[in-house]
């Protein structure tokens, strides 16, 4: 039996390839960004094809740093950002468009169009989810009503339809000779199409979305076999099962250990995203959250979580350094927002693609507010690091709301984790400590905790829970009067973001 188990981790901005031991650690990593596509605005994509050869090469990169072979890893699990959507050709392989990413708005008019008399809530009571551009199934429904040709060919039968997971597993499992079509729960929880009590497709919505049945693919467990990686794609990692899948931020939670109801984590990336396990009943949100799938082993009753949904987290960093130039490095914002005491009244709201939990607006745009000749760089910075705070605040109180579980503390993950400035911020606002686990890559871990559990490597959820270990831990010291003072004046800066489309 192999040594160690593998993941990828097939992100929105970048894809990894990581090999842990049995307690969790890090023995290997490789990493490879790719191209983002922004045909217009509010459009966003990538090259699927790109996505899978970066997938191979960073297998092959961190199989050889650490002198280890397909032969060392009893498993693989694949974690994935989700909602991106690949069409493609079952007989070629080819993709027939390039993947249109969760972030991307151009269905905001047919999402508007299904709602009609009906409202964004429609189909919420069967998918857990609004009607919103977020998710999957209208992606799909947008490419075959657009791209010339589509809509015949998927009536004939010759595409299919997938998440990247979907897309990835395919192709590693032999791709047009005989690769497995196949999403998790997880995944397919966020494509609008899926029942969540039976989860199964619902052919009244599949038919509303104009799919055809033939497209979509088999829905699995989280957590078990899948086949084994085989055929031209499958390079470095021939021969090895691939036992487990998991949307990124269910991966979070699975690696986090967040097993039992009323335990959550927070993931700082690209957005942020807040999961908490409400076990294995589906609680329905009236505040503005969705309800998920959080992951389900083999045999067993699915786990479902809340979660809330954050559009923009890191990626405001990356627009202070990309779009305004007041930084070089992303590293750089938190020693540019301690160089001023406190935000001088100044609020940023990054609605740059409407703002998501708990307010689902899609009118809404960013906003700069609270400027006077006083203030500077630094108090902009401390802003933008704010809001990520303030809005993960505005997901945990809808998080109470809907589940009356009281959070202890709030357990955290993700590249912004390592910014001390926002951890200390984040532990004032929300009242409650947040603590960072050793391992902070808990999403690649996630996915290798689902394959190696498949797979014997780990004998249960006791055995992982036994491997978190605290890293780093921020109690609140902020006065709740000044705590509230700071809240009001972020809902006053929200609404006036408001209306703006």
């Amino acid at each position: 039996m192999g040594r160690y188990v593998g993941a990828i981790d097939q992100g929105t901005t970048s894809t990894r390839f990581m090999v842990f031991d049995h307690s969790g650690g890090v023995v290997s990593v490789a990493q490879r960004p790719h191209r983002q596509v922004f045909p217009r605005p509010g459009w966003v994509e990538h090259d699927a094809h790109e996505i899978l050869d970066n997938t191979m090469a960073v297998a092959a990169e961190a199989l050889s740093a650490a002198g280890l072979t397909a032969a060392d890893l009893v498993a693989v699990g694949i974690t994935n950002q989700r909602e991106t959507t690949v069409l493609w050709d079952r007989h070629t392989g080819e993709a027939v468009h390039n993947a249109v990413v969760w972030q991307d708005t151009r269905t905001s008019g047919l999402v508007e169009r299904l709602a009609g008399d009906h409202g964004p809530d429609r189909w919420r009571a069967k998918t857990g989810l609004p009607l919103a551009t977020y998710f999957a199934g209208p992606k799909a429904t947008w490419l075959l009503e657009n791209v010339d040709g589509l809509a015949e060919r998927a009536e004939s039968g010759d595409l299919l339809f997938g998440t990247v997971d979907t897309w990835l597993a395919w192709h590693l499992t032999g791709g047009p000779g005989g690769g497995r079509h196949v999403t998790d729960v997880t995944n397919a929880s966020r494509t609008l199409i899926m029942d969540l009590h039976s989860l199964s497709w619902d052919d009244a919505i599949r038919e509303e979305l104009g799919i055809s049945a033939s497209m979509l693919p088999e829905i699995v467990p989280s957590v078990g076999r899948i086949g084994t990686l085989a055929g031209p794609s499958a390079g470095p990692l021939e021969g090895v099962p691939l036992s487990g899948i998991l949307g990124d931020q269910q991966a979070a939670l699975f690696g986090q250990a967040a097993f039992s109801p009323g335990e959550a984590k927070n993931t700082y990336g690209t957005g942020c995203f807040m999961l908490l396990n409400t076990g294995t009943e589906p609680v329905p949100s009236t505040h503005g959250l969705l309800t998920t799938v959080g992951y389900q082993l083999a045999g067993e009753a699915p786990v479902y979580a809340l979660e809330g949904s954050i559009a923009v987290a890191g990626a405001l960093v990356q627009w202070l350094r990309d779009g305004l130039g007041i930084i070089e490095e992303s590293s750089e914002v938190e020693a540019l927002a301690r160089s001023v005491d406190d935000n001088g009244d100044v609020y940023l709201v990054p609605a740059f693609s409407g703002l998501f939990a708990p307010h689902w607006r899609s009118d809404a745009r960013g906003l700069l507010m609270g400027l006077t000749a006083f203030s500077n760089r630094g108090h902009i910075a401390r802003a933008a690091l704010e809001a990520t705070a303030f809005q993960t605040r505005e997901v945990l109180d809808a998080m109470r709301a809907d589940s009356g579980d009281d959070l202890s503390s709030l357990r955290v993950d993700g590249g912004m984790v390592v910014n001390e400035l926002l951890m200390q911020f984040q532990a004032d606002v929300l009242g409650v400590p947040v603590v960072r686990p050793v391992v902070e890559e808990t999403t690649a871990l996630g996915a290798a905790y689902a394959a190696g559990l498949a797979e014997g490597y780990w004998d249960g959820l006791d055995d992982l829970r036994s491997n978190w270990r605290e890293g780093g831990r921020w109690e609140p010291s902020l006065a709740a009067g000044e705590r509230d003072a700071l809240l009001a004046r972020w809902s006053d800066a929200v609404a006036r973001t408001l209306d703006w489309v």
